[in-house]
């Protein structure tokens, strides 16, 4: 038997942490890279926006992106929207970094300068504060410069793509978290692309969000649906799911016993991000090399309250206590989806009395609709982790309001 070296613990647990296997997602690289080639190539591209749940990986698919475009020799913009968006607060200091790569100073070429110009109107009038922007040309009027972000964000867009055209290079975009994109700002991201694309402008875009985002996409702008690739990123087969545990404790000269990968695969569902939490824990926990099943139960109640404790806590801290009390009512029920009246009978009553709670899980990302009437969790294992954090299920009692606070917002 081989001692367990905590030092070369392989395992990647973490917010977007590259895991030292990223398995099962090369055809998705695959056919992303191929799409930065073309763009490279001048041919026309669609964007893509990959969607998800929390913990499979889509953070580190788009910072693996990122990388990739980068080593192609792309510009970058890489932003992650917090709720409520602010797109343009993003954006410019992205942009303006891009600008000063494309080097504003040179003697040769207009394009550069005038987008220079184009991103100080911008951030001007939608009154992002950024660094000066230093250039020999003067201002262009009325270009970004209307306070409509659906009408100044493709002109920034497409002066961005312009200059690095001039420059024989491209742009290339990342936005992760793009559910908390506000309607408005969605739709003026797909205006901004849709505008790129027609231009053949040499841009790739690339987001990532929560599985509503194509629901979100299609009611901002019909044609969403045919600007953008979907790329679904679920959980990892059987097969990628074990190499994810196998290979990376290999290269460390450590085994694990079949039965230690089949009890780690069911407890995670197969998700990345848990299978790196067990694979981490269960790795400093073991006794030797080969990781038993005994191993893997024995760790399994304290990487369950390590859980608690941090990953699923954070994300129940943010709700209200009728927030939480619906997240309860779905938990009763198991994993889901569910119907919206399922719930609301948990719960003792009518759907449209506990509606607007709902509308609150979806804005704060905890839950999400995939078909009209139907609700589900966005954080996998969170009904196990409802039920540990609040072991009765309490009934929900609408308040009544006074004819002097009819008409308010209930923040309970």
């Amino acid at each position: 038997m081989t001692p367990m070296d905590r030092r070369k613990n392989p395992y990647a647990p973490g917010a977007g942490l590259q895991p030292p296997e990223l398995a099962g997602r090369n055809k998705l690289l695959e056919e992303a890279m191929i799409d930065m080639d073309r763009v490279l190539d001048a041919r026309p591209t669609k964007g893509m926006m990959m969607l998800g749940l929390r913990g499979v990986g889509k953070t580190v698919l788009l910072n693996r992106l990122h990388g990739i475009a980068e080593e192609k020799g792309f510009r970058t913009a890489n932003v992650e929207a917090p709720e409520g968006g602010m797109l343009p607060q993003l954006l410019v200091p992205e942009l303006r970094q891009v600008l000063y790569s494309l080097d504003l100073k040179a003697s040769t070429g207009q394009m550069v300068r005038r987008a220079a110009s184009i991103l100080r109107n911008f951030a001007a009038v939608f009154k992002v504060k950024v660094g000066d922007i230093e250039i020999g040309v003067g201002e262009a009027a009325g270009k970004a410069d209307t306070g409509n972000l659906e009408q100044d964000l493709p002109d920034l867009l497409i002066a961005v793509c312009e200059a690095a055209k001039e420059r024989n290079v491209a742009l290339a975009i990342f936005l992760d978290e793009v559910q908390y994109l506000s309607s408005g700002e969605l739709a003026s991201l797909i205006v901004a692309c849709h505008e790129v694309a027609q231009r053949n402008l040499p841009m790739f875009f690339a987001g990532a969000g929560l599985p509503q985002i194509a629901a979100l996409a299609g009611n901002a702008k019909s044609y969403a649906e045919r600007l953008f690739n979907y790329p679904e990123v679920g959980q990892l087969d059987p097969s990628a799911a074990s190499a994810a545990l196998l290979h990376p404790a290999k290269r460390e000269g450590v085994e694990l016993e079949d039965g230690a990968v089949q009890q780690i695969l069911h407890l995670t569902e197969r998700y990345p991000y848990f299978i790196q939490e067990w694979g981490f824990h269960v790795w400093n926990s073991a006794p030797a090399s080969p990781i038993k099943r005994i191993d893997v139960n024995e760790a399994t109640p304290g990487i369950i309250a390590h859980l608690d404790a941090n990953f699923f806590r954070v994300r129940f801290d943010r709700l209200t206590p009728l927030q939480q009390k619906y997240l309860r009512g779905m938990a009763e029920l198991g994993a889901g989806p569910f119907q919206t009246g399922e719930i609301a009978a948990k719960l003792g009553v009518e759907p449209a009395s506990v509606a607007t709670v709902r509308q609150q899980l979806i804005n704060k990302g905890m839950v999400w609709s995939q078909r009209h009437g139907e609700t589900a969790f966005t954080v996998p294992l969170f009904d196990e982790f409802m039920k540990r954090q609040m072991p009765t299920l309490e009934k929900y009692v609408p308040k009544k309001r006074s004819p002097r606070t009819k008409g308010k917002r209930d923040k309970r």
